[in-house]
C-alpha cells in the first residue's frame, strides 16, 4: 500500500492503492469492527462556510461513535467569518485540535488551509470538488457489484458539470472505469480535470442524456443549481431541461444499473420521483454510507 497521506483533499492526489484501502477500511467499520473507542481524547475541528446535513451529521456521529469529539464552527462563530486569514486560523487550530475538517466555497481557501496546518486536512466539499460524497458512491458501487469490478463499471454523469462531476472523473483517473458524462454545452466540467481523466481512462463528454446511459452501471445526477447559485435558478432550468434523469434514460442502462444521487434532490428536476423512489434506487444506502466512509478517513488520517 502507498505511504498514508496527510491529508484527504480529492481523490486524483492519492495512489489507487490507498483509495481502495480507504474502501476496504470502510467495510470493516461498516461490519463493526471498530466499536470500541479507537478516536478516544482525540477531537475534529468542523468548519463550515456552506450549510449541510449529511456532511456535519455523519462527520459528528462518526467522531461520537469513535469515542472522539467533533467541535462545529460556522462563520457566525468564528473569526474567519469576520476577516481571519485562513493560515492564522490553519495554525491556531492545528494547536488544539488533532484534524480540520472543511465545507466552503473556493477549493484554493481548503489548499491553503491543508498547506498551513499541521494536523490532517479533510476537504468536506468545495465548489470544485466533493471527495467524500464520491468515496461514499464508489462504496456504494462495491456493494452492489463487488469491490473486484470497480474498474470495468460503466459510469454515466447527467446534468451539471459541478463538483461532482468533477469527483468521478478523478474517480475515473484512479480506478480506470468507463465515464460519459453529459452535460449542457455552458455546464461543462472543469477542462483540466476532464483532460487528467482522458490520459488514464475512457472518458466522454456528451450532449445527450440517454446515450450516456447506454449501458451503463451507474446512472447518477446532482441538482441543477448547487449552493450560491440560486439565482441562476430559472436559466438552468432552462439549459438542463433535456437532462433529467428518467424512466427513459435509465431504460438505456445496464438492466443491472442503479441510480446515485448525492442529495438534496428536488424530484421532477434533475430526477423524477418514480426513478429516486424506485428499486433501482440506492440513494438511500449511498447517504448512509457517507457515515461509513468518513469514520474510514477520520481513523486512518487521527486513528
Amino acid at each position: 500500500m502507498a505511504p498514508r497521506p496527510r491529508h484527504f483533499l480529492d481523490l486524483a492526489s492519492h495512489e489507487t492503492a490507498y483509495l481502495r484501502h480507504l474502501l476496504q477500511l470502510t467495510g470493516r467499520v461498516k461490519a463493526g469492527e471498530f466499536a470500541g473507542r479507537p478516536l478516544k481524547g482525540r477531537t475534529l475541528a468542523m468548519i463550515f462556510r456552506k450549510s449541510s446535513t449529511r456532511t456535519r451529521v455523519s462527520t459528528e456521529v462518526g467522531m461520537a461513535q469513535l469515542g472522539g469529539h467533533a467541535l462545529m464552527i460556522s462563520d457566525r462563530e468564528s473569526q474567519m467569518g469576520r476577516g481571519e486569514t485562513v493560515a492564522d486560523t490553519a495554525k491556531v487550530l492545528s494547536r488544539y485540535v488533532d484534524g480540520i475538517l472543511i465545507r466552503t466555497f473556493g477549493h484554493d481557501e481548503v489548499v491553503e488551509l491543508a498547506r498551513e496546518a499541521t494536523v490532517p486536512v479533510i476537504n468536506g466539499l468545495t465548489d470544485l470538488l466533493h471527495p467524500c460524497q464520491v468515496m461514499a458512491d464508489l462504496f456504494t458501487a462495491a456493494e452492489e457489484f463487488g469491490d473486484d469490478h470497480l474498474a470495468s463499471l460503466r459510469v454515466a454523469w447527467i446534468g451539471d458539470g459541478n463538483n461532482m462531476a468533477n469527483s468521478w472523473l478523478n474517480a475515473a483517473y484512479r480506478f480506470g472505469f468507463p465515464l460519459r458524462l453529459a452535460c449542457p454545452p455552458e455546464y461543462g466540467p472543469d477542462p483540466e480535470i476532464l483532460d487528467r481523466s482522458r490520459s488514464a481512462a475512457d472518458v466522454e463528454l456528451l450532449r445527450s442524456a440517454t446515450e450516456a446511459a447506454e449501458g451503463a452501471h451507474i446512472v447518477t445526477t446532482d441538482v441543477w443549481a448547487s449552493m450560491g447559485q440560486e439565482d441562476e435558478q430559472r436559466a438552468r432550468e432552462v439549459a438542463f431541461a433535456g437532462y433529467r434523469v428518467d424512466e427513459t434514460v435509465m431504460e438505456q442502462a445496464d438492466p443491472s444499473a442503479i441510480f446515485l444521487h448525492c442529495l438534496p434532490a428536488h424530484r421532477g428536476e434533475e430526477v423524477t420521483a418514480g426513478v429516486i423512489d424506485g428499486p433501482r434506487s440506492r440513494v438511500f444506502d449511498e447517504a448512509e454510507n457517507r457515515l461509513h466512509v468518513i469514520k474510514a478517513i477520520l481513523l486512518d488520517l487521527i486513528g
